[in-house]
């Protein structure tokens, strides 16, 4: 039996003990908003503390989650050192998550397992991949081969709201300079890029009065159909710029929120819209700020007694592909074939993923876990988030196969 196929024969016998690890993080609940997931990094150090595997707790101070607007973060790190010299490797998954919503067949937050699927939200999206990394790294160290290098767990808990207090805080903190990253996915392809997204919002400021003397008011509400209007027409000319990336098409402007007015019969002083534009790769976030900025305020311009602010909430830059992740993806590619016996491609993704802050950071970075072809069949951040647990098993598998050959001594 290869060194490998005794990686494997490891993951099998302990699956079952993987699995009751996943579903006791799913059990404890890290919505986001409110964003109080400090409870759950420390129940994951307490599962992790079992297995032996010490974590190092970095919460991020009050002040900085004021700004967000989130209540506690505790972002996890379990570094184990093995021979002199080597490389860096880190496996990095996040657990805060979107809350539940309704439509819900299965309890969100009760890890139930009916055929071969676990549910749960964050059950695909990312908690999974707390699991495949855990186990990953118990499976390489249980095989007793000679190792060089560090690897590291990265548990953190802000993707949702851009992952500046999770990766970022870590990375811009000095707490971690990993050489390589293989950061939460799917099973089924290697993403290698990444769109990027730039979040505003716009308020549009007129002058309330009561519906009955429409006149002596200022409605923010025309203004707001207006530049709804020419919002959506531009994504008529953002579909004729195509991105290279495999898996990534044009750039898109989604209005995700509106609020405004106060009753139906007071014409409307106020109207708050909040968008989101993804990036391709090939884009420049600043140009892309600049274009948006000025379509909403060329747009509001003719409408008389009307005011617009404008405030960015997010920008996540695009992770371009790069050059320097070779050894990781074709690693990821040889395993992953031989693990599940089709070839294993690489893509970029539509979404944003705080890989991009490990590739500001001249990490080689790339994008596989535990998951299906799509999204969709997830139902991630939908109601019935599930993950198919073979999926988890040979994931699992092609994990720790590369960082056996990327560590050995």
């Amino acid at each position: 039996m290869t060194d490998h196929q005794q990686l494997d024969a490891w993951i099998d016998a302990h699956f079952d003990e993987e699995v009751r690890f996943l579903q006791e993080l799913v059990k404890v609940p890290t919505d986001t908003p409110p964003g109080n997931n400090a409870p759950h990094a420390e129940r994951t150090a307490e599962l992790l503390a079992a297995f032996g595997l010490a974590a190092d707790k970095h919460p991020v101070p009050a002040w900085a989650l004021e700004e967000y607007g989130l209540q506690s973060i505790t972002n996890l790190i379990v570094r184990r050192r093995y021979g002199e010299g080597g490389r860096t490797i880190a496996l990095n998954a996040h657990g805060d998550v979107v809350p539940p919503g309704d439509g819900w067949t299965h309890p969100p937050y009760g890890a139930e397992i009916h055929d071969g699927r676990l549910y749960g939200r964050a059950a695909a999206v990312s908690k999974s991949d707390f699991a495949t990394y855990t186990f990953a790294l118990r499976a390489l160290e249980a095989l007793g081969a000679p190792l060089k290098g560090q690897l590291e767990l990265h548990f953190t808990y802000d993707e949702e709201f851009g992952g500046e207090l999770g990766p970022g805080w870590l990375l811009n903190n000095g707490l971690t300079k990993p050489d390589y990253l293989i950061a939460a996915g799917f099973s089924y392809q290697v993403v290698t890029a990444h769109n990027g997204c730039l979040q505003l919002e716009v308020t549009l400021h007129g002058l309330a009065s009561h519906a009955a003397y429409p006149h002596t008011g200022v409605d923010a509400l025309q203004a707001a159909t207006r530049l709804l209007a020419a919002l959506y027409a531009h994504n008529d000319v953002l579909k004729t710029r195509r991105s290279q990336v495999e898996g990534i098409t044009h750039p898109y402007l989604n209005v995700g929120r509106i609020e405004g007015g106060s009753n139906t019969n007071v014409v409307p002083g106020k109207v708050v819209l909040r968008l989101d534009r993804r990036m391709i790769p090939e884009e420049d976030a600043a140009a892309v700020e600049a274009e948006v900025r000025q379509l909403i305020e060329s747009t509001v311009a003719p409408c008389p007694g009307v005011r617009v602010d404008i405030r960015r909430l997010l920008l996540a830059q695009a992770l371009k592909p790069q050059t320097t992740n070779a050894p990781l993806v074709q690693a990821l590619q040889r395993h992953g074939q031989a693990v599940f016996g089709e070839p294993i491609p690489t893509s970029g993704t539509p979404l944003y993923t705080d890989v991009r802050l490990y590739g500001a950071a001249g990490v080689a970075a790339v994008i596989y876990g535990a998951g299906p072809r799509t999204v969709l069949e997830s139902n991630a951040k939908r109601a019935d988030e599930h993950l198919v647990l073979d999926d988890l098993r040979r994931a699992t598998q092609v994990v720790a196969r590369p960082l056996l050959d990327l560590l050995r001594a």
